[in-house]
Order: structure tokens, then sequence, then C-alpha cells
């Protein structure tokens, strides 16, 4: 099926690629199916674009390769809900805002994109502890500790 994007133009993917989110993405309630689009000559960032409108897609990239230590529990609501089995039905990506200069980017840390690529479903999820900001640096060297952003 062809849809329109908002980085890349008419694109042409596969209807089982696509991720479904229940309750949509906080702030776009509406949009409920997306799908993981590679970046052409990028292989550190994706997008994660709208099936329903082109209009709305998010740079997404996996936070362990610039915070190695990320971690967080997932609640039992949530691991059912996404019918997940295993740690291996885990794939977590973050939102980034991007921000001239890119190093002054940020990710979200506080509410990560969880997708089962078994089940094609998604979630974004909230930390429910203070420890992760909202806007850490792309560039974590440069930046302050993670907490208290």
């Amino acid at each position: 099926m062809k849809v329109q994007t908002k980085y890349l133009g008419e694109a042409e993917i596969e209807s089982s690629n696509i991720i479904k989110f229940a309750a949509g993405v906080p702030g776009f309630n509406e949009e409920k199916e997306f799908i993981l689009m590679d970046i052409p000559g990028n292989d550190g960032f994706q997008i994660l674009q709208s099936i329903k409108s082109a209009n709305t897609a998010f740079i997404v990239t996996n936070p362990h390769q610039i915070y190695p230590d990320y971690t967080f529990d997932l609640d039992e609501n949530t691991q059912n809900m996404l019918q997940i089995k295993s740690e291996k039905e885990v794939v977590v990506f973050t939102i980034l805002t991007i921000k001239d200069p890119f190093q002054e980017s940020t990710l979200n840390l506080k509410a990560p994109i969880i997708i089962n690529p078994v089940s094609r479903l998604g979630k974004q999820y909230i930390i429910n502890a203070d420890h992760y900001p909202t806007r850490a640096k792309v560039s974590p060297k440069h930046s302050r500790q993670m907490e208290g952003e």
C-alpha cells in the first residue's frame, strides 16, 4: 500500500509492517497505526510515521546507543497489552526533538516508545520515576547527568 510521509514523500509499505497503538500516542490519540521507516544513509535514527496523517511523524532512536545504562521495568499491564512474553519481544525507542545545532537536540527518556515486533503492537510508556528527563541531551558527553533536568 502507498502512504504519504512527512520526510520521505510517497512510500510503498507492507501492511504487515504496520504497528498498532491501541490508545494512540499521547497528544495524537487519533493516530493508531504507524510504520517504522529507515532514513536513507542514517543507521542511527528512524521515522515512526503515521499511516493516517503524513504530517504526524517522529524521529526515533534506540536510546541504548546514546545512554547504554538506560533501563526500566515495564508494568504487567503494559506487558499484557503488548502481548509481551519475553525480553526478545521488546524494542525500545525514544523520540527526538531535533534542534540546530544537532548537538542541542534532545531525547525523551521519560516516555519511551515500546514495540513488540512479533505482535506489531506499540505504546508510548510513561516511566513512573523522576530519574529520567524528557529532554536528555543527544550528546551526553557535553551535558549534565541525566538526573535533574
